[in-house]
C-alpha cells in the first residue's frame, strides 16, 4: 500500500492537480515541516500559474531544508515567470554551489543572464555547462546566439555546426546558423541554412522574413517576395513581411506595389518611423513630393533620431524651396553630424554644408554605418603586368544622364593600344539613346544589375580589371559595396561624386588644383591625382543646334537682361536666392530664367519671390528639352548664368560656358563649392570668380548694368573655347592616361600609394 506522500506525487504526475493539493494539505496539517510535500504544493502553485504563491512555498520549503538542489532550481523557475530574473540567477548559483556539477542549472542561468544582457556571463555558464556535458546540443546552440550579440561571427557559427553535428535535425540551430551567416555577410551560404531549417519543419515566420531580408541582399528581390509571401502564410497581419515585401517591390522599381504594401504595415503598426520614411521614399519615386515630405515629417514625429530620416525631410523640403525652419533645421542637422549621428547622407551634405570635416564626416558615418562588417577587406595583389591596362568604369549612370554626357567621348578616345577599356552598369534596365552610344564605345559593356555586390566583385577579379573608376560614389544608385570588397588592386573615384569618400577601399580621387588644394589634403581620405587645368572631362564633340531661339518662344520678355540659372533646385539655397532677388530689384526690367527642376518648387519660387517683394512673373521657368543640342542653343537667349553656392553647377555650368554663355560663381572651401572656378581657370576667366556673397552680388550687377564689359567676357569667353583645353577631350585622355599609367606603374612596382600630378 502506497504511503500518503507517494500518493500525492503520482496524483501529481498524472495531471490531478486538484487531488494532489488537497492530499498535500491533509499530509501538512499533521506534518507542518515535511519539505518534501511543501515543494510538491509549490510545484502545484506553478502549475496553475499562482507563480507568487508558488514561490512563497518553495521558500518554505528551502528555510526547512536548505540544501535541497532541486528546491533552488525550481524557486529560479518560478522567479523568472515573475520576471524577477536575477533572482533566477541567484538560486541556480546556490544550487550550483550545492551541486557544482549541476549542468541544467547551468544552462538555464546562462539563459537568464542573456535575457538581462549580460552576454559575456552567460557565455561563461554555457561553457561550463558543455564543459560538463560535452553534447549539449542545446547549450552549444545558445552560446552561438550569444556570440552573435558580441559579433563574434565565425564563433557563432562553429556554435551552430557543433550543435547540428550532435543533433542533424535540429532546425533551430540551422536557423541561427543563417543568422550568424547573414550577419557576416556569406549571404548564400546563409540562405542553403535557412533551407535546411525549413527542410526541419522550422516553418515560422522568422526564417521566411530573415531569408527574404538575405535575398534582397542578395539584389534577388523577387525571389525575396516569394519568401515574404510564405511568412504572410504564416500571419497574416505581419506588420515586418508586409514592410519587407515593400521594400523588395521597390527594389524592382515596382513603386505602387511598395506602397500597397507599406501602407498595410502601416494599417497593422501606425506608430512605426521606418515605414513612413520608406513610404516616404516610394511616393518620391512618382513625383509626389509633398506626400512623400508629409511622410518624412510623421516618421520625424513618431522617432526624431531615425537613422537619417530628419535629414531626408531637409534634403526634399530644400528639394521643393520650402524653406519654412530652415536655418533651425539646419543647426539641429549639424549638431548630429558633429556628434557621429546619422542625420544626413553624405550626397546630400554637398549641397548644404560649404564644410570639409562636415562632408567627410557624413561619409565616414554612412559608410560605417552601412558597411560596419566589410571595412576589412584586404587589399588585392596587382595582376601579372600585360600588354594593355585594364580600365574599368563603373556606374548606373550609362544612359540618358549628365555624367555620360560629360564623359561619352573620352570612352571613345582612350587608346586602345595601350588600355582595354569595359564597362560595368548596373542601372535601369532601359535603353536609350545614350545607353547605346556608351555600350559601343566601350571594348566590353557588361549589365551587372542582377548580380549582387560579390558576384560582381568576382566578374571584375576573373576579368584582371587593374583599375577601377567609381563613377558614382554616393549618388543614387551606386553600388559602393562592389569597392568595399575590392574589385581591384587600384579603386579611384571619379566625377560623380565630388567630394571624399571616407573610405579606405578607395586609393584615388581625381582632381585638380583649384578643387582640392593643398590645404585641403587633410579631408579627403584617398590620395589626389592632380590633373592639368580643370578634372572635369567634356565632351569636345557636343553639338549647338543652329535653330534660333526667339525670347518670346521661351516665355521670356524681349529687350530685357536676362539672369540664368539652370542648375537644380536643390543646389539653391535662400542665402542666394536673396542675392538673385535684390538684383532684380537692382536691375529695372530684367528677369530671371530658371530650369523648371519640379512643379511644387516651382509653386514655392514664386512664392518666396513675393515675400521678397518681386513680381513673380519676372521668373520665367525653362522646360526640359529632350535634344541637348536644342539645350545649348537656348543659353543664346540669356545675359549672365549665375552659379549656385555651395554645389556648383557641374554639367550645367559646363553647358552654360560651352554655349559662351559667362558664368559668375562664387568660390566656396569644398570641392563642390569650387567646380565652377576650376572650369572658369581653365578657361583662363578668373574674374568670373568671386570670394564671397557680397562680391558675387557687385559683379553680377556690374555685368547687368555694364553692357560692354559683359560684351568684353563674353567675346573672350569664346576664343577660350577654341584655344584653351577645358572643351579639348583629346588632351584631357592623354592626361587621365598619363595619370592611370603611373598609378598602375606604382601598384606593380609595390611603391606606396600617393598624391601625384599630371604635368
Amino acid at each position: 500500500m502506497r504511503s500518503k506522500p507517494e500518493e500525492a506525487i503520482i496524483l501529481f504526475q498524472s495531471g490531478k492537480l486538484k487531488e494532489a493539493k488537497d492530499l498535500c494539505l491533509e499530509i501538512l496539517k499533521n506534518e507542518p515541516n515535511n519539505y518534501e510535500i511543501l515543494h510538491l504544493l509549490g510545484l502545484i502553485a506553478f502549475q496553475t500559474q499562482h507563480y507568487s504563491k508558488s514561490l512563497e512555498i518553495i521558500d518554505k520549503a528551502i528555510a526547512i531544508k536548505p540544501d535541497k538542489v532541486e528546491f533552488y532550481n525550481s524557486r529560479a523557475i518560478v522567479s523568472v515567470h515573475l520576471k524577477k530574473l536575477q533572482q533566477a540567477i541567484d538560486s541556480w548559483t546556490k544550487a550550483i554551489e550545492i551541486k557544482p556539477d549541476y549542468v541544467e542549472a547551468y544552462y538555464n542561468k546562462g539563459n537568464a543572464l542573456l535575457e538581462l544582457k549580460k552576454t559575456k556571463e552567460a557565455i561563461k555558464s554555457w561553457v561550463k555547462a558543455i564543459e560538463l556535458k560535452p553534447d549539449y546540443a542545446q547549450a552549444h546552440n545558445n552560446l552561438g546566439n550569444a556570440y552573435i550579440d558580441l559579433n563574434k561571427l565565425e564563433d557563432a557559427v562553429k556554435c551552430f555546426e557543433k550543435a547540428i553535428e550532435l543533433k542533424p535535425n535540429y532546425s533551430e540551430a540551422h536557423y541561427n546558423k543563417g543568422n550568424a551567416l547573414k550577419n557576416s555577410g556569406k549571404l548564400n551560404e546563409a540562405i542553403e541554412s535557412y533551407d535546411k531549417a525549413i527542410e526541419e519543419n522550422f516553418n515560422t515566420i522568422q526564417v521566411h522574413t530573415n531569408r527574404g531580408n538575405t535575398l534582397l541582399q542578395l539584389n534577388k528581390p523577387e525571389n525575396a517576395i516569394d519568401s515574404y509571401n510564405k511568412a504572410l502564410e504564416i500571419k497574416p497581419d505581419s506588420f515586418e513581411a508586409y514592410y519587407n515585401r515593400g521594400n523588395a517591390f521597390a527594389e524592382l522599381k515596382k513603386v505602387n506595389k511598395a506602397l500597397e504594401n507599406y501602407d498595410k504595415a502601416i494599417k497593422i503598426d501606425s506608430n512605426n518611423a521606418e515605414a513612413y520614411k520608406a513610404r516616404g521614399n516610394a511616393l518620391l519615386e512618382i513625383y509626389k513630393t509633398e506626400a512623400a515630405l508629409e511622410n518624412y515629417e510623421k516618421a520625424v514625429k513618431i522617432k526624431p533620431d531615425l537613422d537619417y530620416v530628419l535629414g531626408q525631410k531637409f534634403f526634399l523640403k530644400n528639394s521643393i524651396l520650402d524653406w519654412n525652419f530652415f536655418d533651425e533645421d539646419l543647426k539641429k542637422i549639424e549638431e548630429k553630424i558633429l556628434k557621429n549621428q546619422k542625420c544626413l547622407l553624405p550626397f546630400p551634405a554637398l549641397s548644404i554644408f560649404d564644410s570639409l570635416k562636415i562632408q567627410k564626416l557624413s561619409a565616414e558615418i554612412f559608410l560605417k554605418g552601412k558597411f560596419y562588417d566589410k571595412r576589412n577587406f584586404k587589399k588585392i595583389a596587382p595582376y601579372k603586368k600585360n600588354q594593355k591596362i585594364k580600365i574599368g568604369y563603373y556606374s548606373a549612370d550609362f544612359r540618358n544622364h549628365a555624367v555620360s554626357y560629360l564623359i561619352k567621348h573620352l570612352f571613345q578616345l582612350h587608346d586602345r593600344s595601350k588600355f582595354e577599356i569595359i564597362g560595368f552598369y548596373f542601372g535601369p534596365d532601359k535603353v536609350d539613346e545614350m545607353n547605346q552610344k556608351i555600350s559601343s564605345s566601350l571594348d566590353k559593356f557588361i549589365n551587372v544589375n542582377l548580380k549582387n555586390d560579390k558576384e560582381v566583385v568576382q566578374l571584375s577579379r576573373s576579368l584582371k580589371i587593374d583599375i577601377a573608376v567609381d563613377l558614382m560614389g554616393y549618388t543614387k544608385g551606386n553600388r559602393f559595396g562592389i569597392f568595399i570588397e575590392r574589385c581591384a588592386p587600384i579603386q579611384v573615384s571619379y566625377l560623380g561624386y565630388s567630394s571624399t569618400t571616407g573610405s579606405e577601399c578607395i586609393d584615388y580621387v581625381i582632381g585638380d588644383k583649384t578643387v582640392i588644394p593643398k590645404e585641403s589634403q587633410k579631408y579627403y581620405s584617398e590620395k589626389i591625382i592632380y590633373l592639368p587645368n580643370s578634372f572635369m572631362v567634356n565632351d569636345s564633340t557636343k553639338q549647338i543646334s543652329d535653330k534660333i531661339f526667339s525670347k518670346k518662344e521661351l516665355g521670356l520678355p524681349e529687350d530685357t537682361f536676362v539672369f540664368c540659372s539652370f542648375n537644380k533646385f536643390y543646389k539653391i539655397l535662400p542665402k542666394t536666392f536673396d542675392i538673385w532677388m535684390r538684383l532684380l530689384k537692382k536691375v529695372e526690367g530684367s528677369v530671371f530664367w530658371l530650369f523648371e527642376d519640379n512643379f511644387v518648387g516651382v509653386k514655392n519660387i514664386q512664392r518666396e519671390a513675393n515675400k521678397r517683394g518681386i513680381d513673380s512673373k519676372r521668373i520665367i521657368f525653362a522646360k526640359y528639352t529632350k535634344l541637348l543640342s536644342d539645350h545649348l542653343a537656348r543659353h543664346k537667349v540669356a545675359d549672365l548664368f549665375m552659379d549656385t553656392a555651395p554645389y556648383n553647377g557641374h554639367t550645367r555650368v559646363s553647358d552654360a560656358l560651352w554655349s559662351s554663355l559667362p558664368v559668375i560663381t562664387q568660390i566656396g572651401k569644398s570641392f563642390p563649392s569650387r567646380v565652377s572656378a576650376s572650369l572658369l581657370n581653365a578657361l583662363d576667366l578668373p574674374e568670373l570668380i568671386t570670394n564671397n556673397a557680397k562680391e558675387y552680388e557687385n559683379l553680377a550687377f556690374e555685368f547687368a548694368t555694364n553692357k560692354n564689359k559683359l560684351n568684353e567676357v563674353k567675346e573672350k569667353l569664346k576664343q577660350n573655347i577654341k584655344t584653351k583645353s577645358l572643351f579639348n577631350t583629346k588632351i584631357f585622355c592623354n592626361n587621365i592616361e598619363t595619370a592611370y599609367t603611373e598609378i598602375y606603374n606604382k601598384n606593380v612596382n609595390n611603391l606606396s600609394i600617393e598624391n601625384i600630378e599630371v604635368n
